[in-house]
């Protein structure tokens, strides 16, 4: 199916009317859902990671399988990157379904190869090999995801509504790692005891990610194309590709300067997050997930109030809203969870800290989405986005449990701090793409 979405169908004003038509809710659902499912199948890792970390690594310390798993993790994003520049090219120069569909694609390969991977009694350092190779797919994966599922998002959305849309993206993606979280404590508490779980039960994530990775897949195989797309298209002019996003330095930097502060907090508070309660905090697996679950359904919750709260305010707001907080709030709020009395305590703590995380993680897809023309859209998004998530998200818990392995933990937390201040600083001298976007601009030239 080739149909575009954007021009105006009876009853729709899709430029700020009060109306958006069903077609586009329904492409926004898809591309929403098959984000989630992207999201559920990389999460599983780090969900079900105190579980197989003994089945891939040998005999350790607690803390040392965990930095083992991490760093594996953390090599995960270092390929996001060339999964940008790849699934981008793929999404300017072919469109943003074609990217979209190859990059669920891929993700099912990386979740089948971990669901049958061979344990390390069984294969020695094959084992944890195989485990590398299928988390470097799944990076590449999300690498090319998180640039076409923003662009595409973007620019389905009615101007009006925009921000309140466009914060799917994360309601999904925190909604895949919430259901795979919710996987674990049913598993935990319903269906297997903890010995099965380590023994073999840990595949069984893999195993559903995969194929719900083919019905996203088929989903996406019905999705149409975007009218920003095919405009930019018929311009037959150059798209795509990183000659031309070098044409737009500024905007590179700007994304880079408010994604390192943004993912680092992100994965603070929900991957680190899980081993820093069950390792420092002191709580127990069941209590670990269960505070996990519960602090990421909130966080999910307030994503589409804050995406609203930036269609009436303004991007700019929110986003150094979120920095100044993050940055005077962070080591207080981090050190209380690590003193956290137990699990109620440790929530409340969390749940604080995602009111002030939301302010960034509701909108900042959609602003990188706004800065860029069309033709180098998902390429601008995707690429200096996974380069500031390589470097600063992606060994965040490896951060963490690094600090931790020298008795100074504290200076994790004012490591985050440090990293949130210099995302301020962007903040501060950014304009708001809201009262400046690339999409709206080019939606008035066609």
């Amino acid at each position: 199916m080739n149909t575009v979405i954007g021009k105006p169908v009876a009853g729709t004003r899709p430029q700020g009317g009060e109306r958006i038509s069903g077609a586009r809710l329904r492409a926004i659902f898809v591309g929403s859902a098959g984000n989630l499912v992207e999201w559920f199948d990389f999460y599983c890792y780090a969900a079900f990671a105190l579980y197989f970390a003994n089945s891939f690594f040998p005999a350790q310390d607690p803390t040392a399988q965990m930095m083992s798993t991490a760093g594996i993790f953390a090599l995960g994003f270092f390929v996001r990157p060339l999964g940008g520049i790849l699934f981008g090219h793929l999404g300017d120069r072919h469109g943003r379904k074609v990217a979209l569909m190859a990059s669920v694609l891929l993700m099912c390969v990386g979740s089948l190869l971990i669901a049958c991977a061979p344990t390390y009694a069984t294969a020695g350092i094959l084992s944890p090999c195989i485990l590398l190779l299928a988390r470097l797919l799944q990076g590449l994966s999300l690498g090319g995801e998180y640039g076409a599922s923003a662009t595409y998002l973007s620019e389905m959305a009615d101007s009006k509504r925009r921000g309140f849309y466009a914060s799917f993206q994360y309601v999904t993606l925190i909604g895949g790692q919430l259901l795979a979280l919710v996987l674990l404590l049913v598993l935990q508490n319903f269906v297997l005891d903890d010995q099965q779980l380590r023994d073999w039960g840990w595949r069984i994530p893999f195993v559903i990610g995969a194929l719900l990775a083919l019905v996203a897949l088929m989903m996406r195989h019905d999705m149409p194309e975007t009218q920003s797309f095919e405009a930019a298209r018929k311009k037959a002019k150059p798209m795509g590709g990183l000659k031309q996003l070098a044409q737009h330095p500024k905007e590179v930097l700007l994304v880079i300067g408010l994604t390192m502060g943004g993912t680092l907090a992100f994965y603070v508070y929900t991957v680190y997050m899980q081993k820093f309660l069950r390792l420092s905090v002191g709580l127990t697996d069941a209590q670990t997930t269960a505070v996990s679950a519960g602090s990421l359904l909130f966080a999910m919750c307030l994503q589409p109030l804050y995406g609203a709260l930036s269609d009436r305010i303004g991007r700019r707001p929110l986003l150094v809203a979120f920095a100044l907080l993050g940055t005077i709030f962070t080591v207080p709020l981090l050190t209380a969870i690590r003193n956290a009395s137990g699990p109620w305590e440790a929530f409340g703590l969390i749940a604080c800290a995602w009111i002030i995380v939301s302010g960034y993680t509701s909108i900042n897809a959609l602003v990188k989405a706004e800065l860029f023309p069309a033709s180098i859209r998902a390429t601008g998004v995707g690429v200096p986005y996974a380069v500031a998530v390589s470097v600063f998200g992606g060994t965040a818990e490896y951060l963490g449990l690094w600090f931790k392995s020298i008795n100074l933990e504290s200076g994790f937390y004012w490591y985050t701090t440090g990293v949130i201040a210099c995302t301020l600083i962007v903040c501060c001298f950014m304009r708001d793409t809201a009262a400046n976007s690339r999409i709206d601009a080019e939606a008035r030239d066609q």
